[in-house]
């Protein structure tokens, strides 16, 4: 049922003419799904309360819950056509009373942290692009249908919120900024093995994929078999809590994947996400202080883009390369002991500029740069370039790096994406730091020269040249021949 509704709301945006990409069909889904789910959650409050024998006070006001403007129900529990806004009438309701409404919410929050401040941010930084009334009374009507009230339901539900962002991070380089492959993000959540009590952090969350890959993973961890007659072991109920508020921490600055996150976080189960809508490089490294600091840190940063002047002046190493600040970000706020796993283009472990060189000696002497993986090109479907993950740990200088050339053995592209057996190899072998065809070790005596370079330099012959077979590229052309026909056909309905 989820799968057809959310096709069916596809398919409405596509006839609106507001709403070209899927950038856009990810946005204006995941403000009405927002809605949806808040007013389901005010519910639950409200029954709980009740049985409590204690009053609930409720965030919206009764005119802007989704069980009024949205979907009011009649005595039967069906959709009342008498209540229900239509047409012009729903558009202008929206656009002139919902939204500035709903914006307003952040100034009676208490803090950044409640959900109250969450409204106000998300409904400030959108609007609705759905001009259509009837179109978006359509969609309201089969967001309607969705439930969130049980794990087996939210689980579903956030598996195909996360495949429509995936289609998102396909559509082009800005949808791609947002999304990096899950099976990628599950082996450095692996390598890392963050614990419950500790602080996962990811200033540039993009869409959230490493903290809801990393609340999965501790939800849900590899437990011993059970004893016999003995229960296997669950998490407490303070761990839970633990999960719930004092976990996950992020840091977005565009106002989608900011949305796109709070939403994803939220189906996967965390109901006031700790994410801060902010310019993570706007923050001066000399202010932060050590309770601003995390044990985890796991982060795909964006890279070739180019911050200003004033915004260099915050760090010691001054670059307009973006992914450069970050780095120097990640290493200040990881506490001493702290691991993590960043994901960085190739060309920082060579680039000669006076920037990459300082960074490297900066990471060498600073942390354990314990592992470097580097990834084959195609591993980020759009991204045209190579990228590494550097694993390490704050607190000691490097003294040995082991480095794991990925080589899956196939050309990867859209009809071959990277895959969790891909990187088993990896996550076995990078437990003791073991030899291979594709793995090795360099002491860091042999790196610590002028340059600091840390090039992937295999000593068993490099990384294997792969040649597709004819048939390999006759069938990606065929699956590509057939999804240029859908859109078409698409196109063609509405001429």
């Amino acid at each position: 049922m989820f799968e057809q509704a959310f096709k069916n709301i596809d398919d409405a945006l596509w006839k609106e003419s507001g709403c070209t990409t899927e950038l856009d069909y990810t946005e204006q889904t995941s403000w009405l799904l927002f809605l949806k789910y808040l007013d389901g959650l005010e519910q639950d409050k409200a029954s709980e309360a009740m049985l409590e024998g204690r009053a609930y006070s409720y965030i919206l006001d009764p005119a802007y819950r989704w069980s009024t403007w949205a979907a009011p129900k009649d005595a039967e529990g069906k959709l009342d056509h008498n209540a229900a806004l239509t047409g012009d009438d729903l558009v202008d309701f929206v656009d002139r009373k919902l939204f500035p409404y709903l914006h307003g919410i952040k100034q009676r929050a208490s803090s950044p942290d409640t959900i109250e401040y969450k409204i106000g941010e998300i409904f400030g930084e959108i609007k609705n692009k759905i001009r259509s009334g009837y179109t978006l009374r359509d969609i309201i009507d089969h967001i309607d249908e969705l439930r969130f009230r049980s794990q087996v339901e939210k689980h579903e539900l956030s598996a195909l919120y996360e495949e429509k962002i995936k289609r998102m991070g396909n559509a082009g380089r800005n949808g791609g900024e947002y999304y990096t492959p899950r099976p990628l993000i599950r082996a450095m959540i692996r390598v890392t093995a963050p614990k419950i009590g500790e602080r996962i952090y990811d200033g540039a969350c993009g869409s959230a994929g490493f903290l809801c890959e990393a609340y999965d993973y501790l939800k849900n961890p590899v437990r011993p078999e059970p004893v016999e007659g003995q229960r296997a072991p669950s998490l407490s109920t303070k761990d839970l809590e633990t999960l719930q508020t004092r976990t996950f921490y992020g840091k977005e600055k565009k106002s989608l994947a900011y949305v796109i996150a709070i939403m994803n976080l939220i189906l996967h189960g965390i109901e006031a996400p700790n994410i801060q809508h902010t310019n993570t490089l706007a923050e001066n490294l000399a202010d932060v202080q050590e309770r601003d600091r995390f044990d985890v840190i796991l982060a795909n940063p964006p890279f070739g883009g180019k911050e200003r002047p004033e915004v260099q002046q915050n760090f010691p190493i001054r670059t307009g390369e973006t992914a450069f600040l970050f780095l120097q970000h990640f290493i200040k706020m990881l506490r001493a002991g702290g691991r993590a796993a960043i994901v960085i283009k190739n060309t920082f472990l060579s680039n000669s500029d006076n920037a990459s060189v300082s960074l490297r000696k900066l990471l060498l002497e600073s942390c354990n740069l314990h592992t470097i993986l580097d990834c084959p090109g195609g591993t980020f479907q759009g991204a045209g370039v190579k990228t590494v993950v550097l694993f390490f740990e704050k607190g000691a200088p490097t003294r040995h790096t082991w480095y794991y050339q990925l080589a899956p053995g196939r050309n990867m592209g859209k009809t071959n994406p990277l895959n969790d057996a891909d990187l088993a190899e990896f996550i076995e072998l990078q437990k003791t730091f073991a030899a291979s065809d594709k793995s090795w070790r360099v002491d860091a005596t042999s790196i610590a020269t002028a340059s600091y370079d840390l090039s992937v330099k295999n000593p068993n012959g490099g990384e294997a040249v792969v040649h597709r077979s004819p048939q390999d590229i006759l069938d990606e052309i065929a699956a590509l021949d057939a999804e240029s026909a859908e859109v078409l056909a698409n196109i063609r309905t509405m001429l």
